[in-house]
């Protein structure tokens, strides 16, 4: 499993994970016809211009790949919250596909936005995840991840969604 900052042309493969992970992960947290309906074209458009943007260590996308390609990525800049101040990074974005759960791309992505994060020279850094995501959960709460008590609910997609925002100290 190796690591890397996305390159232009690995647009295509991360909307392909982005689209098969939401509706693995999500199923049964999500509508399913919503699920169904996500469209590779639609985020491939998004990752073009995100991985354009990239601005290291600032902000980025990485990629983990193994031997059958790009299995993950990870998306990180500057907190998006208004509480967060400028010192405070976040982790938009990290997906792996279901096939290679359990195999350390994950971890890989994450201790990768955070070295970043930290080069960047934040102080802290949050990230967002559905409340009813057990799976991540555990996941970041293992990587010393912690609730910090901010909620929000939106309803933007035609069903409602709640996230919690986990913190962590990055000095």
């Amino acid at each position: 499993m190796t690591v890397r900052g996305a390159e232009p042309g690995d647009d295509a493969s991360i909307a392909v994970v982005h689209v098969r992970t939401w509706q693995d992960a999500y199923r049964g947290l999500m509508p399913q016809n919503y699920l169904d309906d996500q469209r590779v074209e639609r985020r491939r458009e998004v990752w073009e211009r995100l991985i354009a943007e990239t601005d290291w260590p600032r902000t980025g996308v990485f990629v983990a790949e193994n031997s059958d390609g790009i299995v993950g990525f990870a998306h990180v800049g500057p907190a998006r919250d208004e509480d967060a101040g400028e010192d405070v990074g976040e982790v938009n974005a990290i997906y792996v596909l279901a096939s290679a759960w359990g195999t350390g791309a994950g971890r890989a992505l994450l201790t990768s936005a955070v070295s970043t994060l930290r080069e960047a020279r934040f102080r802290e850094a949050t990230l967002w995840v559905l409340d009813g995501n057990a799976r991540a959960r555990g996941f970041y709460e293992a990587a010393e991840w912690a609730v910090d008590g901010a909620e929000r609910a939106e309803d933007l997609r035609g069903f409602p969604l709640r996230e919690v925002r986990y913190r962590r100290p990055l000095w």
